[in-house]
C-alpha cells in the first residue's frame, strides 16, 4: 500500500505538541474584540488540546498512522 500523503490544510491547523498532542487553535479569535473581556481574550489566546473523538481523523489526515 503506497504511503499516505499529509493534507496540508490540516498540517497548517493542527500542530503536535513535544509530548505528542494534537494541538488546535480556539474559535472566537478573529474579530469582535471591543465585545470580549480581556480574560477572554487571553483565554481564546492558548492553544487546546484536540478531543479524543477527532483524534483519529486528525491523525490520518497529517499521516501519523
Amino acid at each position: 500500500m503506497p504511503k499516505l500523503k499529509t493534507s496540508k490544510t490540516a498540517a497548517k491547523r493542527f500542530k503536535i505538541s513535544g509530548s505528542g498532542k494534537i494541538m488546535r487553535r480556539k474559535s472566537y479569535n478573529n474579530h469582535m474584540f471591543f465585545n470580549k473581556s480581556g480574560s477572554q481574550k487571553r483565554r481564546l489566546d492558548l492553544d487546546t488540546e484536540l478531543s479524543k473523538t477527532e483524534r483519529s481523523r486528525v491523525k490520518r489526515l497529517l499521516a501519523l498512522s
